[in-house]
């Protein structure tokens, strides 16, 4: 006598819409439940300026801000972040320009590869919002989070620091 097997049940993920503002632009958006934020504002809203690191909160190339606070989007799921603002470095150019923070980090050459710059540069922003004329070791202290691997961390806080005192060249008086 043979005994049928049966396959195993697959349920569909479930599903949820959320509301949420990203660089000023409020998405209606329907999500696995699973899902990270870094994952949702890369694959369905296409701002792959958010990159993805370690995917376990240690690298910090994935920090976008939640509420004006840093926060490494690879740990947050897609419906925490219901009815929040959201900033990633798209968001942080104007009408065009700059932020301060972008351009004195190309003005420093703070960068090689850019892969950890979106998330220093976000960190930089809600920090020096915090902060505004913080010493060195603040700025170190500040993006520790932040992982770089190419190019040391002394020209991402020369850049930070001339922001903090109204510049972004390092020939500014």
């Amino acid at each position: 006598m043979t005994t049928q097997q049966t396959a195993p049940r697959i349920v569909p993920p479930k599903r949820e819409y959320i509301q949420f503002t990203v660089n000023g632009i409020i998405y209606d958006v329907e999500v696995d439940l699973r899902r990270t934020l870094l994952e949702v504002l890369r694959e369905q809203l296409g701002l792959t300026g958010t990159k993805k690191g370690c995917n376990d909160g240690n690298c910090g190339a994935c920090t976008v801000l939640v509420n004006g606070k840093p926060m490494n989007s690879c740990l947050i799921l897609a419906v925490e972040a219901h009815g929040k603002e959201i900033t990633t470095i798209e968001g942080m150019a104007q009408d065009g320009k700059l932020h301060p923070l972008q351009e004195a980090v190309v003005n420093f050459n703070a960068l090689q590869c850019g892969y950890c710059t979106p998330g220093i540069l976000l960190t930089a922003k809600a920090f020096l919002e915090e902060n505004p004329h913080p010493t060195e070791h603040d700025v170190r202290r500040a993006i520790a989070g932040n992982l770089c691997r190419c190019t040391g961390y002394q020209r991402f806080v020369n850049a930070i620091l001339a922001v903090s005192q109204g510049k972004t060249k390092p020939d500014e008086e």
